[in-house]
């Protein structure tokens, strides 16, 4: 069965951090500098109370709002997030009752970063085509900034918060896309290079965990807080993207040239210039989109979109591959043809 595409719909909180912001608490850092390295000028922040649950919240319900979606047809909510509202219970089981779905939807979380938006579009359409849903909702949020030290710049500078959402259907009335192969992969020997050591059952909050250390490049954390080796990451994800991309264009029949758009995460512009130059893509089918929002980790994909569809820059029958890869390490990348089927 064919699984389409009928929305897709991204938010941000209000709270705007600028690299000056960022160098007025880091006197020895650079604003230029930064925006150099990452492409970033600022990114959006969730205030202390708000949650991913409520970033997520706030991209589906406008999301089901713009589509008039009979709420009681969906089945169900995947709701993809590393920083949820509670150990227990599932964010999912919240989300479903504040956005007023059935008792009878399925609803749970999955715990990924940057791959998990396309990791959803994979499930989502694996339960259309098993025929147990007809109408699925992917969610995705995450407040990556509060698992952030202000003080490391391997961190602060690039993570911004955000939150996304995608209707798939079984129903390809008003289907702005339609979900072609997928490829995903996980190689769980790179976890230690971006994680938060500290907090959960393996290594629980000690009376010591939470003190902040220095590291050699002065960058100031607590084991408590997300640790990211910037070199291993950079270095899988030039490793792993462009044969995963291929692989999945190889499954489709197709080349590089016959994509319009290349959808990627959005990481950091330089990471995104490098992958554009080693597949030889144009530079107008790769959209970088991170200037004022920064990493918002499973969320970029979905905020692409949107930034593609406000500035036409999506027409029927274009070829997309969506390209999702980071924390895990996990990667997923998926073909969707706009306003079609995959060939």
């Amino acid at each position: 069965m064919t699984a389409y595409l009928k929305g897709v719909c991204g938010h941000l909180p209000d709270k705007v951090v600028t690299n000056d912001d960022l160098v007025r608490a880091n006197p020895d850092w650079d604003s230029e500098k930064i925006f150099e390295r990452t492409g970033i000028r600022s990114r959006r922040v969730a205030s202390d109370h708000e949650t991913a649950s409520d970033l997520g919240f706030h991209a589906a319900d406008k999301l089901l709002k713009s589509l008039n979606v009979d709420r009681g047809s969906i089945d169900a909510l995947l709701f993809c997030t590393q920083t949820p509202d509670y150990l227990c219970p599932a964010s999912a089981c919240l989300l479903q009752t504040r956005l007023d779905l059935p008792t009878t939807c399925a609803a749970f979380d999955y715990n990924l970063g940057c791959s998990g938006f396309v990791y959803g579009l994979w499930l989502a359409r694996a339960l259309v085509d098993s025929q147990s849903s007809r109408n699925v909702l992917v969610v995705v949020g995450d407040t990556c900034s509060k698992l952030c030290n202000p003080h490391d710049m391997t961190t602060t500078v690039l993570f911004g918060d955000g939150g996304g959402a995608a209707l798939i259907s079984a129903n390809s009335d008003g289907a702005i896309g339609t979900l072609g192969p997928s490829i995903v992969g996980t190689d769980g020997r790179g976890a230690e290079n971006l994680i938060v050591p500290v907090g959960a059952a393996r290594n629980p909050r000690t009376a010591t965990s939470a003190e902040i250390r220095t590291d050699d490049k002065g960058n100031q954390r607590s084991d408590e807080q997300f640790f990211m080796n910037g070199v291993e990451v950079f270095n899988f994800s030039l490793k792993l993207v462009v044969p995963g991309v291929m692989q999945l264009l190889e499954r489709c029949g197709l080349n590089t040239s016959d994509i319009d758009l290349f959808l990627f995460h959005q990481a950091n512009a330089f990471m995104l210039e490098r992958l554009r130059k080693k597949m030889n893509i144009p530079i107008e089918k790769m959209p970088v989109v991170l200037e004022h929002t920064g990493n918002t980790s499973c969320a970029t994909i979905p905020l692409l979109m949107q930034h593609c569809q406000e500035k036409s820059l999506l027409k029927p029958g274009d070829k997309c591959v969506l390209a999702g890869f980071g924390v895990g390490y996990s990667w997923a990348f998926s073909l969707l043809q706009w306003g079609g089927s995959p060939s």
